[in-house]
């Protein structure tokens, strides 16, 4: 999923410097959507891993 958001962040810069504005705007909206769901899901997976611990070898 970051890679996702790298990839709109850098066609938002493409579009830019081209002077796409509505494109530029639109890819970096998503880019900064899917950075925040990459946040979330990434602190959300640290707190159970902390909250499961580690579990004994079988």
């Amino acid at each position: 999923m970051l890679y996702w958001a790298a990839v709109f962040l850098i066609i938002a810069i493409v579009a830019a410097v081209f002077g796409f504005g509505g494109i530029a705007s639109a890819a970096g909206d998503i880019a900064q959507v899917l950075f925040f769901i990459f946040i979330v899901l990434f602190v959300v997976s640290v707190v159970v891993s902390l909250f499961r611990g580690r579990r004994p070898p079988i």
